[in-house]
């Protein structure tokens, strides 16, 4: 019969490991091998079924371990489970029919409409061509919810004002038409002249550096984060917050979910269902601080 440590040196030496990972593996099974123990008594490895290790995931979820937690426990046991059937060592991998808990996704970091107000109407963005720029890369991640990338890609010809259309060009090359507004407009409008005036050799592209060529992904992410320190606290201050900011204020403005998932050019309804979550969480927060017996 092979020992757990013959396990241990084959990722050691063989798959190359670091000691620090080894030794999470060592723990988790001998996790597995400790409750079997205390539950059934002292069985082989070829002994322990589906049924069992489903009893130790449920012991798991009692004592509080997070879905994450669990589910890298499974996945140790899975990988020496493998190595046993490899060696002949067991018949049937008790663990092929077993699925882990489903890991909680984090909701969609926002920002208030207050909050989004005073940084567009009341910060400082600086006077000249950079201020004039900065603040509108705020505003449109703000007003079109469009992505990073499609803002850094964005070009002159893609911005049609006689229509209010935006044209950008998503994940896997697929391009959509974002609307805008008035007064989005009017903020276009008055950054292409003063950039025109401040940077008059420049190429195709819509956002440009002082030196007439398109902004990076880390100058606009710096643009976001430091203006964005501005008005709130939390650590996670990138445009992907802003482009969340866009589908939670629109969702609870009444907009159809089907609207929002066309807007942000998500594949899947399922992937813009997120922000139901995240403004019934919203919901649940007033509810406790307001109603007198919550």
């Amino acid at each position: 019969m092979l020992s757990t440590e013959s396990f241990l040196d084959y990722l050691l030496y063989e798959r190359g490991y670091s000691a620090g990972t080894v030794g999470y593996y060592r723990t988790d099974v001998q996790e597995l091998q400790k409750f079997v123990e205390e539950n059934v008594g002292d069985l082989a490895p070829s002994e322990v079924d589906a049924g069992l290790v489903r009893e130790w995931i449920v012991s798991m979820m009692d004592e509080g371990y997070a879905a994450s937690t669990i589910n890298r426990k499974l996945s140790s046991v899975r990988s020496y489970y493998k190595y046993l059937l490899r060696k002949g060592e067991v018949a049937v991998d008790p663990l092929r029919k077993v699925t882990g808990p489903k890991c909680k996704k984090p909701l969609p970091v926002f920002l208030k409409e207050s909050e989004m107000n005073r940084l567009l109407d009341d910060v400082d963005f600086g006077e000249g061509f950079k201020g004039c720029r900065d603040h509108l890369i705020i505003e449109m991640f703000y007003a079109t919810g469009m992505r990073l990338s499609e803002l850094v890609g964005l070009d002159d010809k893609n911005v049609d004002f006689s229509a209010s259309l935006i044209k950008v060009t998503g994940k896997r090359n697929k391009q959509r038409l974002i609307p805008f507004d008035e007064e989005l407009r009017v903020s276009m409008q008055e950054y292409v002249g003063v950039r025109d005036e401040a940077v008059p050799e420049h190429g195709e592209a819509f956002f440009v550096r002082e030196n007439g060529e398109r902004v990076s992904r880390a100058v606009v992410t710096n643009v976001v984060k430091r203006n964005l320190s501005k008005v709130v606290t939390v650590k996670k201050r990138t445009p992907h917050v802003l482009r969340h900011t866009f589908a939670t204020t629109m969702l609870n403005h009444d907009a159809e979910l089907g609207a929002i998932k066309e807007l942000l050019g998500h594949e899947s309804l399922a992937t813009t269902e997120i922000y139901t979550h995240t403004t019934f969480e919203e919901l649940k927060k007033v509810y406790n601080q307001a109603h007198p017996r919550a």
